[in-house]
């Protein structure tokens, strides 16, 4: 019998694994990112430079997005479909804080970091969901 038969369930069950834990992270950083700008709003507001009205907003959008991702996430084999819409989101949301950042927002310097290093922690988390996707229906064919 050859390693490959072998190997090859163990590298599904990885890959899968591996998938639906990114997907878990996505949504547990998303939902406490929320659930900061929808209860801390005005100080977080004048800390990071933006009104609290568009921090409300953006908590309330973030807080359905880490719901649905959450029920991705709790899936046994979350669909391709499914997890690309959320890398393509992830990659939405990086490149729309990046063009805020650089063409409309006037954030103080504690704002403009974090809008910056939020932008790269959700590229970073859409690469990896994207490699980790593609891992998985590798090891499935």
């Amino acid at each position: 019998m050859s390693t490959t038969t072998l190997t090859a369930p163990a590298r599904t069950v990885e890959a899968r694994r591996t998938l639906r834990r990114l997907l878990a992270l996505d949504a547990v950083v998303t939902g406490a990112n929320a659930l900061a700008y929808l209860t801390l709003s005005g100080p977080l507001g004048r800390f990071l430079g933006a009104g609290p009205g568009l921090l409300l907003a953006l908590g309330a959008f973030l807080a359905l997005y880490a719901a649905g991702v959450g029920l991705l996430a709790a899936r046994p084999h979350p669909p391709a479909a499914g997890v690309r819409v959320v890398v393509e989101a992830n990659l939405a949301w990086a490149a729309v804080s990046s063009a805020a950042l650089a063409l409309w927002l006037s954030p103080t310097t504690a704002g403009a970091v974090w809008t910056v290093l939020q932008a790269l922690v959700v590229a970073g988390l859409a690469l990896a969901q994207y490699r980790s996707l593609k891992a998985r229906q590798s090891s499935q064919v």
